[in-house]
C-alpha cells in the first residue's frame, strides 16, 4: 500500500493522500491505469477529521469503487434527524436525506481505499512546494520540500484546501469562514443507548453554537461542535488537553449526554479545524484545468460542512474522473504498451470532459452549502432572509443533493 522511496516518473502523479487522492487513484486503477502514484506529505494515511457522513450519493460512487459494502458493515444506518432545543422538553424531529446514510470513520475510509489499491501506490513524505510545466514537453515538473524533483504525464492536485495544485492553476485561496468545528469520536465500552438519529443541540439565546452526534456503530459516536469565531481559536489546534478542556467549558449547561461525551473521547481523535470554503460563483469561472493538470476533492470545492457533501463530492469526482480518462485512452495506453502513450491532446480531452461535467453539479453543491451556512453564522437578520428566500426558490428539496447519481466507472 505505501512506500517512501522516490522515483524518477510516472504516468499519472496524484497529490495528496486524502479520501479523494485515493478515491482517484483506485478509480484510475478500476480503469485499467497501472502507472499510478499518489504523492503524500504525511508519513502515514491521514484521517484528519476524525468522521465522515456519506449520503446515498456517496455510497453509489464507492460501489463504483468497489468498498462500498465492506463499509457498510462498519457503520449503522442513520434512520432520520431530530433536534434538541434547551426550551422545548421533546426533541423536534429534523429533516433528514431519504436513502442511504451512515457516518463513518475516516480511517476505516481511507483504509478502504488504500488497501484496494496496488502495493507501493502511496508514497509517504513527500511535501509538494511547487508545480511547473516543461515549456518544451510540455510536461508537469513537481518539486518537494527536500529536493527531489518529479516529471509526470498527469497530475491530479487532491491537496486539499491549501492546494499547490490549485494555486498553480491560478485558483485564489480558500475564503475562511468565520466558524470553527471542534470534532471528536467517544467510545462506550459496553454500548450506548443513543438512536440511530442525527441529532442536533442549540440554545435557544441562539449563540450560533451547535453540538450535533452521529453514532457509528453500537460503541462509538461521532461528536461536533460547530461555533462561531474567536470563541476558540487558532492556539488550539495542537493540543488535544486544550481542545478538550475548552469544548468542556463551552458546553458547560449543555445536556448530560453531550458532556460525556466529550469526557469519554480519546485524545487522539480530538481536532479544531477553521472552515475554508470557496464561493459558488469561483465554481463557475474557476480553471480546473491547465494542460495535463486537474484538481479532485476540496483543493477544486472545498465547502463547509452544512450539507454533508464535501467528502461524497470528492468520491464522485474520482469515478467522473476516471471515467472521462478511459472514453478518451484506450487499454493500451492506460497500460503502458501503446506506441502514442497518454497523448497531451486525449488528456486534455478527457479533463475538459471531466470538468463540464462536474462544474454544475459541484456549483449547486457549494451554493446550497453556502446559503445554509449563512442561516447557520452570526448574520444579519436580512441576509438571513434571503438566504432562506433563494433556497426555497432554487432549493425546494432540501435533500435533493443525496439523490444525485455519478454513473458508472
Amino acid at each position: 500500500m505505501g512506500s517512501s522511496e522516490p522515483e524518477n516518473g510516472c504516468d499519472v502523479a496524484i497529490i495528496g493522500g486524502g479520501i479523494g487522492g485515493l478515491a482517484t487513484a483506485l478509480a484510475l486503477h478500476r480503469k485499467g491505469f497501472q502507472n499510478v502514484a499518489v504523492y503524500e506529505k504525511s508519513n502515514s494515511l491521514r484521517a484528519e477529521g476524525t468522521a465522515i457522513g456519506i449520503f446515498a450519493n456517496g455510497w453509489r460512487a464507492l460501489d463504483q469503487l468497489g468498498v462500498g459494502d465492506q463499509l457498510r458493515d462498519k457503520a449503522v444506518l442513520i434512520q432520520g434527524g431530530q433536534e434538541i432545543l434547551f426550551d422545548q422538553d421533546q426533541p423536534q424531529n429534523m429533516p433528514y436525506p431519504a436513502g442511504e446514510a451512515r457516518c463513518v470513520k475516516r480511517s476505516d475510509l481511507t483504509n478502504a481505499l488504500a488497501n484496494a489499491l496496488p502495493p507501493d501506490t502511496v508514497r509517504f513524505g513527500f511535501n509538494l512546494v511547487s508545480l511547473e510545466m516543461d515549456n518544451q514537453s510540455m510536461t508537469p515538473v513537481l518539486q518537494f520540500d527536500d529536493g527531489k524533483t518529479l516529471t509526470a504525464k498527469v497530475v491530479i492536485g487532491c491537496d486539499g484546501s491549501n492546494s499547490v495544485v490549485a494555486s498553480f492553476l491560478g485558483l485564489k485561496a480558500a475564503t475562511l469562514v468565520s466558524l470553527g468545528s471542534v470534532r471528536g469520536l467517544a467510545n462506550y465500552p459496553d454500548g450506548h443507548q443513543f438512536p440511530p438519529l442525527f441529532t442536533r443541540i442549540k440554545r435557544d439565546q441562539g449563540d450560533g453554537m451547535v453540538f450535533g452526534l452521529i453514532p457509528i456503530d453500537d460503541k462509538l459516536v461521532y461528536w461536533f461542535l460547530t461555533l462561531p469565531l474567536p470563541l476558540l481559536d487558532g492556539k488550539f489546534r495542537d493540543d488535544p488537553e486544550l481542545i478538550k478542556d475548552a469544548t468542556l467549558r463551552m458546553i458547560n449547561g449543555y445536556p448530560a449526554d453531550a458532556i460525556e461525551m466529550v469526557e469519554k473521547s480519546d485524545l487522539d481523535s480530538l481536532s479544531f479545524t477553521r472552515l475554508r470554503y470557496r464561493h459558488p460563483w469561483e465554481i463557475l469561472v474557476g480553471g480546473f484545468r491547465k494542460g495535463s493538470v486537474a484538481l479532485v476533492g476540496d483543493a477544486m470545492h472545498v465547502m463547509g460542512p452544512f450539507i454533508g457533501q464535501g467528502g461524497s463530492a470528492s468520491l464522485e469526482d474520482a469515478v467522473v474522473l476516471a471515467r472521462n480518462m478511459a472514453q478518451k485512452i484506450d487499454i493500451l495506453d492506460r497500460c503502458g504498451v501503446g506506441t502514442q502513450i497518454m497523448s497531451h491532446k486525449k488528456i486534455e480531452e478527457a479533463f475538459d470532459q471531466y470538468v463540464k461535467d462536474r462544474r454544475m453539479r459541484i456549483f449547486q453543491l457549494s451554493t446550497q452549502t453556502y446559503l445554509v451556512g449563512l442561516l447557520l453564522g452570526r448574520t444579519s437578520f436580512a441576509t438571513k432572509f434571503i438566504a432562506v428566500k433563494i433556497l426555497h426558490i432554487f432549493f425546494r428539496d432540501p435533500s435533493g443533493h443525496t439523490k444525485y447519481d455519478c454513473g458508472k466507472l
